[in-house]
């Protein structure tokens, strides 16, 4: 493609090296339909005419035939998928083919086929991270009233329900969705006719093109253009970011499937055994996936590294786009799939989370409220709720039997009605809060919304 400047072939370890076809071969379909859009404007610009762009359409409409059947052989000399191509298209139709890249560098067209690329595949996670939440809300739905202990700093905290609990990943799902689909809108505009850094003299209806290919609006500075990796590494950042959730779920599930929580199990098919001891059961969907986010945080920080000195416009550093943003979309893909359909099979042992959710402990704070509810300020009641917590932990009784009489006259007999794990969560009425009425009416909420 630029052998009227060079009077040696490209060695072969700077085109082993420089090759991209090994990966972006995967932007065919796009490439393809860029292509055909800037072809139809060139027959408007009086560049090609409509017997040209009918072979041109012909013959790419073939080559796609040819590589959606694996029948087409990427060559390495021609470095990318662009140039694969358009090599083949000429092969196949002859001089119309060398009309093809009138008015365009691979500069705009690496930009308008990633794009297109990245439009899709935000459209696809969308849909499995509602899926995720489809099967979370089942599970939630299930076990709406499935009383559990609450955690903070991984210590029994205050009573809630394994419906809240999982309706809370629900709702980070929900925000990783609402940027998906804001980032898209910052994906969706067409750069091609930026050039390679500055247009063309022939001038090509730009937004004719970008109606074609379903984007919203034209880029405004060829320069930036055909520069601009942003929505790359916004993307990145948001599947690191799902990443993030999926790994926070996957932490409470192993220590729920734990013997020592047991508050849940997982189906045989989501799990593993060990070569050695016969009674292992692993969750080790859960621990991969809190893996694969390590992995996900490396392509964010992979490509920001790239980009963070690179002066206007293209440098061929921007190469090192696609291989982390393929990976992290292939890997947050199959994370996805694989957690909605475990957690859909999960098993939750309600009579384990009771047994746990029965300590008194986690009813420490209602009896604060029932002093502050009788006049007590709440630094004094505290106070006194602590008086009574290390009185029953030196003493190795159970808070709910602890004469709290004796502790202070503020306390009055029916202090004790305070311990009813029924009479906690129906107080706990406000919005968000974990009564299983919230719960049950929040399911019914996310139901309709999903």
């Amino acid at each position: 493609m630029w052998k009227g400047r060079f009077s040696k072939a490209t060695a072969d370890l700077v085109q082993q090296y420089g090759e991209s076809i090994s990966y972006d071969w995967r932007l065919y379909k796009h490439d393809i339909a860029g292509s055909i859009a800037h072809a139809r404007a060139q027959v408007k610009a009086g560049t090609l005419n409509q017997d040209e762009f009918e072979q041109i359409e012909s013959g790419l409409k073939s080559i796609e035939k040819d590589i959606d059947e694996g029948n087409f052989d990427f060559s390495i000399e021609l470095e990318d998928i662009h140039m694969n191509i358009e090599s083949e298209l000429t092969k196949r139709i002859g001089a119309a083919g060398g009309k093809l890249h009138t008015a365009r560098s691979r500069n705009d067209q690496v930009a308008t086929d990633t794009r297109l690329y990245c439009r899709e595949e935000i459209d696809t996670i969308t849909t499995q991270i509602k899926e995720l939440q489809t099967a979370l809300l089942k599970q939630a739905e299930q076990y709406a009233d499935a009383v559990i202990p609450g955690y903070t700093h991984l210590q029994r905290g205050q009573p809630v329900t394994v419906g809240h609990h999982l309706l809370a990943y629900v709702e980070m799902f929900s925000r990783d969705i609402d940027r998906l689909t804001d980032a898209r809108k910052r994906v969706n505009v067409s750069p091609l006719g930026s050039g390679a850094l500055a247009g063309s003299t022939i001038n090509l209806d730009r937004q004719q093109i970008a109606d074609e290919l379903g984007f919203d609006r034209v880029t405004t500075n060829s320069m930036d253009a055909i520069s601009d990796r942003d929505y790359i590494m916004e993307l990145l950042f948001d599947f690191a970011l799902v990443g993030t959730h999926l790994s926070r779920i996957s932490e409470d599930l192993i220590l729920w499937c734990s013997a020592e929580f047991g508050f849940a199990t997982l189906s045989d098919a989501h799990t593993t055994g060990s070569s050695l001891m016969p009674q292992k059961k692993n969750p080790d969907v859960c621990e991969i996936t809190r893996g694969k986010t390590g992995r996900l945080y490396g392509n964010l920080i992979s490509l920001l590294t790239a980009a963070k000195g690179l002066p206007l416009t293209y440098n061929r550093d921007l190469q090192e786009d696609k291989e982390p943003l393929f990976d992290s979309i292939d890997t947050l893909k199959i994370a996805l799939a694989v957690n909605a359909e475990m957690i859909a099979e999960m098993t939750v042992n309600v009579d384990v989370c009771l047994a746990a959710a029965s300590d008194p402990m986690l009813l420490a704070t209602d009896l604060a409220d029932y002093l502050v509810k009788n006049g007590v300020p709440f630094r004094s009641a505290h106070e006194l709720v602590g008086q009574a917590v290390a009185i029953a932990v030196e003493s190795k009784t159970p808070l709910d039997q602890i004469d709290l009489t004796k502790i202070s006259e503020h306390y009055g007999a029916d202090a004790s009605a305070v311990f009813s794990l029924e009479t906690a969560l129906k107080a706990r009425t406000n919005p968000g809060a974990p009564s299983i009425k919230n719960v049950k009416a929040e399911v019914a909420r996310w139901k309709k919304t999903l």
